[in-house]
């Protein structure tokens, strides 16, 4: 290894979902951002799915783009291939660093391992998660703490929960805070928002707006509940969008039956990207009352399509929304209480409008990528 120059990183990207979700924003956002100064403060290869080479091969010019077994596109495959063939792959592509973006490394990596761990909610929110998932999803972490040279965590709430909880080694974690894509997350023209309520055959109504996985930590029910009582006696009550992926909340069915009959709410899946800042800046309030997040990605994209955001002051929720969001709890009493209260307040809707579309900009991909390029420059050395 040479001193001062760029380290050679292999980025194992083949966990990023054909649906892009929390974890493709991530590497997405991460490789745009690194694509700008490949060359100079790193000499990139990305190991993908065959699926993204063309999206890939596009945002990195400047980077070896290398195809995945096309087995690995199923999880277990994957796991598998993580543990024998990525190393084999490092070692081809003389990489000087591994980093996996996803949890889980290769335990005989053969060069310095760098490791994404998102949150550490499967230990502070254990009853939110379904049994295999929390075991294996803890065991990766706490193998990745050992495992790994360094740890890149998204927010410092994360971190600290790291610590506290497992004893990680501050010294070795890295704050990386997540950007956002101020091209595709942008505050929408009137036309934009029309044309997603005409898609959503929601004419010139309004509506509340949840954009993300329907696990339980996401307190979907609860939103859906909260939602109810803050609108059942409004002459025009907006109605409530859940979009996003179907998950594997159960509990979602049973707030849905609960919902009066003259009250509107929508379950459309995925929308199309180019969709979502129509969808979001297009609606009253942004409403996301997690029970806490790594990071806390969608009510970063939401400030920054200029909708008023409510959320909870849950582990990294503040570092993210600061003074530019409201805030509620997490019963649907409470969140039916604060969203009816900022519905009644189009100033101060307006006013956490601008404020998180302001904040939105503070959080860049570019920034990102140097925490990143830091750390793998201390993880070579």
């Amino acid at each position: 290894m040479t001193a001062g120059r760029p380290p050679r990183v292999l980025i194992d990207a083949t966990s990023v979902p054909t649906d892009r979700g929390g974890v493709g924003r991530y590497v997405d956002g991460l490789l745009g951002a690194l694509g700008k100064v490949c060359g100079s403060g790193v000499e990139l290869a990305v190991v993908s799915l065959r699926t993204d080479l063309e999206r890939y091969t596009r945002m990195l010019p400047g980077a070896e783009i290398i195809p995945a077994p096309a087995a690995v596109a199923h999880r277990p495959a994957r796991l598998a291939w993580e543990q024998t063939g990525l190393p084999l792959l490092a070692q081809q592509v003389g990489a000087e660093v591994l980093h996996s973006p996803f949890y889980t490394c290769p335990l005989r990596a053969g060069c310095p391992v760098t490791v994404t761990v998102h949150d550490a909610t499967f230990f502070t929110e254990p009853e939110h998660y379904d049994k295999s998932r929390r075991t294996f999803f803890r065991s990766a972490i706490k193998t990745s703490l050992r495992r790994a040279d360094r740890v890149i965590v998204p927010s410092k709430a994360t971190r600290d929960e790291l610590i506290r909880l497992l004893d990680a080694d501050p010294t070795r974690i890295d704050v990386a805070y997540h950007g956002v894509d101020q091209a595709a997350f942008h505050a929408p023209t009137e036309e934009e928002k029309a044309r997603v309520r005409a898609r959503l055959g929601l004419g010139n109504s309004s509506y509340v707006a949840f954009l993300g996985a329907k696990e339980p930590r996401k307190n979907v029910p609860n939103l859906i509940r909260g939602w109810a009582r803050a609108v059942a006696d409004r002459v025009d009550p907006p109605a409530l969008v859940i979009a996003g992926g179907q998950g594997h909340d159960e509990d979602i069915d049973r707030a849905v039956a609960e919902v009066p009959s003259h009250l509107r709410l929508l379950r459309p899946g995925y929308l199309r990207y180019a969709d979502l800042p129509g969808f979001l800046g297009g609606a009253l309030v942004a409403a996301y009352p997690s029970y806490g997040e790594g990071f806390g990605l969608p009510i970063l994209e939401a400030m920054a399509c200029a909708a008023p955001v409510l959320t909870t002051p849950r582990l990294s929720l503040p570092e993210v929304g600061g003074d530019a969001v409201a805030y509620t709890s997490e019963d649907p009493e409470q969140i039916g209480t604060d969203l009816a209260a900022l519905l009644d307040d189009e100033q101060r809707r307006l006013s956490l409008a601008k404020a998180g579309f302001d904040r939105a900009k503070e959080f860049t991909w570019e920034s990102s990528a140097e925490v990143h390029i830091a750390a793998w420059s201390r993880a070579r050395s």
